[in-house]
């Protein structure tokens, strides 16, 4: 009596067996990869209307990350500068440069520069610029080595889990109030240990429950 089926069908059970589980893993592995924020987010650097510097400004020249961003410590959002900030320097330095241009008709106009967010936060998910830096969580911890970018990207996935991982021992990124915006301080370098510092009234207790940062 001939065959129905030929016999290498005799192992499709087990290939079946062996193979169904290996494809599930690899397509939850590569949407757990490539569609998390470490691969979606990490390395976005939009294109600005104007070719701004922070390598120049606050690496080279040294400023001060609060003379721009000056709403860090006492407001929950980081101020993006208005035009008059940038011409208290480029009145004198650089006043002609066609780079520059869509900064002077901003401050001929009245109208901001349109500048585009890098560092975005679900619109359910609370955070305080403020708070994190009264910590004294320092600027590199989120944004990287800033000082050190032509073009500003994102450092971080800032997602849920990079979060939790701070809130749940924030320790190992706490630092001096006064190196908060010190891009090159190193708490390994300095020996810190937050619990000896005299300028610190007490160690900060985050949140780890869903309140605490959807509200």
């Amino acid at each position: 009596m001939a065959l129905i089926f030929p016999r290498w069908a005799n192992r499709a059970p087990l290939a079946i067996g062996v193979g169904t589980p290996l494809v599930l893993v690899t397509v939850v592995a590569s949407v757990w990869y490539w569609g998390s924020p470490k691969y979606t987010d990490v390395g976005y650097a939009p294109k600005q209307p104007v070719p701004f510097s922070h390598k120049l400004h606050a690496g080279d020249l040294g400023m001060d990350c609060r003379y721009c961003h000056n709403t860090i410590e006492r407001a929950a959002f980081a101020a993006i500068p208005p035009t008059h900030t940038c011409m208290n320097c480029h009145r004198i330095v650089l006043k002609d440069s066609p780079k520059l241009e869509p900064v002077r008709s901003s401050a001929a106009s009245g109208m901001p520069v349109e500048w585009v967010k890098v560092h975005m936060l679900p619109d359910y998910a609370y955070f305080d610029h403020s708070v994190h830096l009264a910590a004294a969580i320092g600027c590199a911890t989120c944004h990287g080595r800033i000082d050190q970018m032509k073009v500003v990207e994102q450092h971080a996935p800032l997602s849920m889990s990079w979060c939790l991982e701070c809130h749940r021992d924030p320790r190992p990124n706490l630092r001096p109030v006064s190196e908060i915006t010190n891009m090159s301080w190193d708490a390994k370098k300095a020996a810190y240990d937050p619990t000896q510092d005299p300028h610190r009234k007490r160690m900060p207790s985050p949140p780890t429950n869903c309140s605490g940062c959807h509200r």
